[in-house]
């Protein structure tokens, strides 16, 4: 480069030299998500089994409230084992949905200073939550261990049904992360999102119990597939899968994925102005 040469950076470089940078800022993906780790329960008298406790008293409280007061049914499955089928996509989803919507803000200062693919950010907060997701898998294999419960040859299929977790979690989260940039009400909206969503979705009981002529438009909430497909993959043959709703979810996801994608790329330039 000579003397009279500048380098100019940008942050809205075409698709393949955007992809091209995030591949290239690998390492601050994997810094900002190992320190979020490490902060994640920092200074807490149980640290990481916080990953493991929420979850379960939640697994409690729905199987007492739905499996034993209001007796609905559990698929031909242990009733436990059916609640945490679902509190597995769930919590990964509410989690990374909060994370996310307060990363690029949280992150202001770094975001002011140097460029790199903002969408790192959202990025690292939803592999942190991966991370949490991961650690409470092991109380689903206790119950597995506990009742009994064998899972059958559809287990091959769970990767698939996270790959789609993961889809509506980053579409939903880089939404809010960049709204909340501008508007900083929606530090305020995304936890009632989280908790009217934890009442619409399928998490406390089978979404069999939906009355027929309302289950396709019930899966307009991008979840109910999702959970539905956890429940299938892991619950085996009692499970049934009602395709043309996971067809719905499955779409609105996609959608929510690239729409997300597609909105953040047009004010990632502005970020750091405005931030």
């Amino acid at each position: 480069m000579t003397a009279r040469e500048t380098l100019v950076i940008k942050a809205g470089q075409p698709p393949y030299y955007y992809w091209r940078d995030l591949w290239q800022y690998r390492e601050l993906f994997y810094f900002l998500s190992w320190r979020d780790i490490l902060v994640r329960y920092k200074q807490t008298a149980v640290g990481v089994a916080w990953a493991l406790i929420r979850p379960f008293l939640t697994m409690v409280v729905f199987t007492v409230i739905f499996g034993k007061l209001a007796d609905l049914p559990s698929d031909g499955v242990p009733y436990p084992i059916l609640v945490f089928a679902a509190m597995l996509p769930w919590q990964f989803f509410a989690n990374s949905l909060a994370a996310c919507s307060e990363s690029l803000v949280a992150n202001a200062n770094l975001l002011s200073k140097v460029y790199f693919p903002r969408l790192i950010v959202p990025l690292s907060a939803i592999a942190v939550s991966f991370v949490d997701f991961l650690i409470s898998v092991t109380i689903l294999l206790a119950l597995m261990i506990w009742y009994q419960f064998v899972p059958s040859w559809r287990i091959v299929m769970l990767p698939f049904f996270v790959a789609i977790a993961i889809g509506a979690a980053l579409g939903g989260g880089i939404w809010f992360a960049s709204l909340n940039v501008r508007y900083r009400d929606f530090r305020y909206v995304v936890p009632f999102v989280v908790q009217f969503g934890l009442y619409v979705s399928p998490v406390g009981f089978s979404s069999n119990v939906v009355p027929e002529r309302w289950r396709f438009w019930y899966s307009l909430n991008p979840l109910v597939g999702v959970i539905d497909g956890f429940r299938w993959a892991i619950l085996g043959g009692e499970t049934e899968f009602y395709l043309p709703g996971f067809l719905l979810s499955l779409t609105l996801v996609l959608f929510l994925f690239g729409s997300g994608f597609w909105y953040f790329r047009k004010v990632e330039r502005t970020l750091a102005d405005i931030i």
